[in-house]
Protein backbone atom coordinates (compact mmCIF):
# COMPACT_ATOMS: atom_id res chain seq x y z
CA UNK A 1 0.00 0.00 0.00
CA UNK A 2 1.78 3.57 -1.36
CA UNK A 3 1.84 5.69 1.84
CA UNK A 4 -0.45 8.96 0.63
CA UNK A 5 2.38 11.76 1.53
CA UNK A 6 0.81 15.37 2.01
CA UNK A 7 3.45 17.30 0.02
CA UNK A 8 4.25 21.16 1.39
CA UNK A 9 5.25 23.76 -0.86
CA UNK A 10 7.96 25.86 0.19
CA UNK A 11 6.95 29.82 -0.33
CA UNK A 12 9.75 31.29 -2.93
CA UNK A 13 9.64 34.32 -5.10
CA UNK A 14 8.44 31.69 -8.30
CA UNK A 15 5.42 30.65 -6.77
CA UNK A 16 1.94 31.89 -7.02
CA UNK A 17 -0.02 32.00 -3.89
CA UNK A 18 -3.56 33.12 -2.99
CA UNK A 19 -3.97 36.79 -1.56
CA UNK A 20 -3.88 36.79 2.14
CA UNK A 21 -5.98 40.06 2.17
CA UNK A 22 -8.70 39.63 -0.60
CA UNK A 23 -8.90 36.03 -0.47
CA UNK A 24 -9.66 35.85 -4.69
CA UNK A 25 -7.00 36.36 -6.36
CA UNK A 26 -3.28 35.18 -6.43
CA UNK A 27 0.25 37.10 -5.49
CA UNK A 28 2.98 36.50 -7.80
CA UNK A 29 6.65 38.26 -7.84
CA UNK A 30 6.72 41.71 -9.86
CA UNK A 31 9.37 41.85 -12.10
CA UNK A 32 12.70 43.66 -11.02
CA UNK A 33 11.53 44.03 -7.52
CA UNK A 34 11.93 41.64 -4.17
CA UNK A 35 7.94 42.52 -3.53
CA UNK A 36 5.07 40.13 -4.77
CA UNK A 37 1.58 41.67 -5.83
CA UNK A 38 -2.07 40.27 -5.75
CA UNK A 39 -3.56 40.80 -9.27
CA UNK A 40 -7.30 41.42 -8.07
CA UNK A 41 -7.00 44.31 -5.18
CA UNK A 42 -3.53 45.46 -6.33
CA UNK A 43 -2.10 44.72 -2.71
CA UNK A 44 2.08 45.05 -2.72
CA UNK A 45 3.73 43.02 -0.30
CA UNK A 46 7.35 42.82 1.16
CA UNK A 47 8.61 39.12 1.14
CA UNK A 48 11.26 37.51 3.63
CA UNK A 49 11.80 33.92 2.21
CA UNK A 50 14.14 32.99 5.15
CA UNK A 51 10.90 33.40 7.77
CA UNK A 52 7.99 32.57 5.27
CA UNK A 53 6.22 35.35 5.83
CA UNK A 54 4.81 38.56 3.77
CA UNK A 55 4.31 41.85 5.16
CA UNK A 56 1.97 44.54 3.94
CA UNK A 57 3.33 47.99 3.93
CA UNK A 58 0.74 50.17 2.93
CA UNK A 59 -0.65 50.48 6.69
CA UNK A 60 1.04 51.31 9.94
CA UNK A 61 1.87 49.27 11.91
CA UNK A 62 2.08 46.49 8.85
CA UNK A 63 0.16 42.94 8.53
CA UNK A 64 2.29 39.96 8.68
CA UNK A 65 0.60 36.31 7.19
CA UNK A 66 3.22 33.34 7.55
CA UNK A 67 3.30 30.88 5.12
CA UNK A 68 2.57 26.88 6.61
CA UNK A 69 2.85 25.26 3.27
CA UNK A 70 -0.66 25.14 2.51
CA UNK A 71 -2.09 28.71 3.09
CA UNK A 72 -1.48 32.00 5.02
CA UNK A 73 -1.58 31.88 8.74
CA UNK A 74 -4.25 34.65 9.94
CA UNK A 75 -3.08 38.24 9.90
CA UNK A 76 -0.92 39.99 12.48
CA UNK A 77 -0.06 43.45 13.37
CA UNK A 78 3.62 43.88 14.00
CA UNK A 79 4.19 44.59 17.31
CA UNK A 80 1.16 44.26 18.63
CA UNK A 81 -0.27 41.36 20.34
CA UNK A 82 -4.04 40.93 21.28
CA UNK A 83 -4.62 39.27 24.14
CA UNK A 84 -7.62 38.23 26.71
CA UNK A 85 -7.93 41.65 28.12
CA UNK A 86 -9.02 43.03 24.52
CA UNK A 87 -11.34 40.48 24.05
CA UNK A 88 -12.98 41.53 27.70
CA UNK A 89 -13.39 45.35 26.95
CA UNK A 90 -15.10 44.86 24.08
CA UNK A 91 -17.30 42.22 25.36
CA UNK A 92 -17.76 44.77 28.67
CA UNK A 93 -18.09 47.54 26.10
CA UNK A 94 -21.67 46.19 24.33
CA UNK A 95 -23.01 44.32 27.18
CA UNK A 96 -22.64 46.57 29.82
CA UNK A 97 -24.26 49.62 28.48
CA UNK A 98 -26.62 47.43 27.11
CA UNK A 99 -27.62 45.62 29.93
CA UNK A 100 -27.80 49.21 32.09
CA UNK A 101 -30.65 50.00 30.03
CA UNK A 102 -32.36 46.90 29.40
CA UNK A 103 -32.42 46.45 33.57
CA UNK A 104 -33.82 49.79 33.78
CA UNK A 105 -36.33 49.39 31.34
CA UNK A 106 -37.06 46.16 33.07
CA UNK A 107 -37.68 47.81 36.72
CA UNK A 108 -39.23 50.75 35.47
CA UNK A 109 -41.46 50.00 32.92
CA UNK A 110 -43.75 52.17 31.23
CA UNK A 111 -47.54 51.77 31.63
CA UNK A 112 -48.80 49.45 28.41
CA UNK A 113 -51.35 52.79 27.70
CA UNK A 114 -49.18 55.19 27.07
CA UNK A 115 -48.45 55.80 23.72
CA UNK A 116 -44.66 55.86 23.51
CA UNK A 117 -43.92 52.38 26.26
CA UNK A 118 -42.47 50.34 23.13
CA UNK A 119 -39.34 53.11 23.01
CA UNK A 120 -37.10 51.26 25.92
CA UNK A 121 -37.10 48.11 24.72
CA UNK A 122 -36.23 49.94 21.40
CA UNK A 123 -33.78 51.83 22.94
CA UNK A 124 -32.30 48.46 24.65
CA UNK A 125 -31.94 46.96 21.24
CA UNK A 126 -30.72 50.31 19.28
CA UNK A 127 -27.81 50.13 22.55
CA UNK A 128 -26.77 46.62 21.69
CA UNK A 129 -26.47 47.10 17.55
CA UNK A 130 -24.88 50.68 18.39
CA UNK A 131 -22.15 49.39 20.56
CA UNK A 132 -21.54 45.90 18.68
CA UNK A 133 -21.00 47.67 15.13
CA UNK A 134 -18.33 49.86 16.47
CA UNK A 135 -16.14 47.27 17.67
CA UNK A 136 -16.86 45.47 14.39
CA UNK A 137 -16.02 48.67 12.29
CA UNK A 138 -12.56 48.33 15.38
CA UNK A 139 -12.02 44.68 13.97
CA UNK A 140 -12.95 45.49 10.24
CA UNK A 141 -9.98 49.28 10.74
CA UNK A 142 -7.55 47.19 12.15
CA UNK A 143 -6.77 44.21 10.04
CA UNK A 144 -8.12 46.42 6.86
CA UNK A 145 -10.56 43.86 5.56
CA UNK A 146 -11.16 45.05 2.03
CA UNK A 147 -14.96 45.06 2.10
CA UNK A 148 -14.90 46.74 -1.77
CA UNK A 149 -12.95 43.55 -2.46
CA UNK A 150 -15.43 40.85 -1.39
CA UNK A 151 -18.07 42.97 -3.03
CA UNK A 152 -16.37 43.35 -6.11
CA UNK A 153 -15.39 39.73 -6.25
CA UNK A 154 -19.19 38.54 -5.62
CA UNK A 155 -20.41 40.45 -7.86
CA UNK A 156 -17.87 39.56 -10.86
CA UNK A 157 -18.90 35.52 -9.39
CA UNK A 158 -22.83 36.35 -9.79
CA UNK A 159 -22.17 38.07 -13.46
CA UNK A 160 -19.74 35.15 -14.68
CA UNK A 161 -22.62 32.39 -13.81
Amino acid sequence: MPSSKILTTSFNYQGVYPCPVCRVGKISHMPLMEAMACDFCQQIFTVNVEQQQIKMPSRQPPLIWHWNGFNWTEAQIEGVEFGWGYLIAAGAFVLLPTALIGIVAYNFPPKPETPLSWVPYVWTALTFLSHLAIIIWLFIEVYQIPIRAYWRAIQQRFLNR
